[in-house]
């Protein structure tokens, strides 16, 4: 390859890497975004049915979660006023779409190891209303090497901390091998349902210039298990966003003994813009 083209692919690279992190941080920011996350509550923590700061009364049942409610909550039910009593399964699509609501805000049922939960998203949160941008390290092709993917023969499950405080499985399909600065890594990692691959990694930056720990998401790997292992785009995780969600720590050998000085590093406060 000339120089020339090498100079115009790198900077097609960076060209995409700006706009990729322009819509990061639109998509950060949107209304119901991880910045919107003020709570995360657990239906077995408040066996009453109260639920802080949430109108109603929500108890759980094995395969559902019972609401109840009368016209001084004002909770809304897709889009209408809700009085009386309604089962309600998990919120599976975003949260603009859950199907209850009081105002701006949206309540989103979940489950986790056969527990239920409600998140409340309020696009008035103060995180969100605080949010300056997020600090990320310009593209640098150095950080982009190939990499291997090797499936386990079985998928395998590790019991790692969360970032609530409770310790939970973590399902990895197999390990992602490269080259960094001439040095070899592997990291352990999962295999989402299209194919593609999700690390949770930390490294020497972590805790000082960066996050405790970060995301990274390489495609499917071809068939021969080859993909681009990009930090350029290592990902802040949504905790880093909001204290309520429940993003699993690196596994262990997930910490890089290098500085990964590339991708997303921290948030910005307003004040600091």
């Amino acid at each position: 390859m000339s120089t020339e083209h090498a100079a115009a692919g790198t900077t097609d690279a960076a060209q995409d890497w700006k706009h990729w992190h322009e819509q990061r941080t639109e998509t950060v920011s949107a209304p119901y975004g991880p910045l919107s996350l003020t709570g995360t509550h657990w239906l077995a923590d408040h066996p009453e049915g109260s639920l802080p700061s949430i109108p109603g009364r929500w108890t759980a049942t094995p395969d559902a979660v019972v609401l109840t409610a009368g016209p001084e909550d004002g909770l809304t039910l897709d889009g209408g006023p809700l009085t009386g009593e309604v089962r309600l399964d998990t919120d599976a699509g975003p949260v603009a779409a859950a199907r209850v609501g009081r105002g701006g805000r949206r309540f989103v049922v979940l489950r986790r190891e056969g527990l239920w939960a409600v998140r409340d998203f309020d696009p008035d949160a103060a995180a969100r209303r605080a949010f300056g941008g997020i600090d990320a390290t310009g593209y640098d092709e150095r950080w982009s090497v190939p990499g291997r993917f090797v499936p386990y023969a079985e998928d395998r499950t590790v019991t790692v901390g969360n970032a609530d405080g409770k310790e939970r499985g973590l399902g990895l399909g197999g390990e992602l091998s490269f080259r960094l600065g001439g040095v070899e890594h592997t990291l352990q990692v999962s295999v989402e349902g299209d194919g593609s691959l999700w690390a949770v990694f930390a490294d020497a930056t972590s805790g000082t210039s960066s996050y405790r720990f970060r995301f990274l998401r390489p495609a499917a790997p071809d068939a021969d298990g080859r993909v681009t292992v990009d930090f350029n785009r290592a990902l802040l995780p949504p905790c880093a966003f909001a204290d309520h969600f429940l993003c699993p720590f690196p596994p262990p050998g997930n910490t890089l003994a290098g500085g990964i000085a590339a991708g997303e590093r921290n948030l910005r406060d307003r004040s600091d813009v």
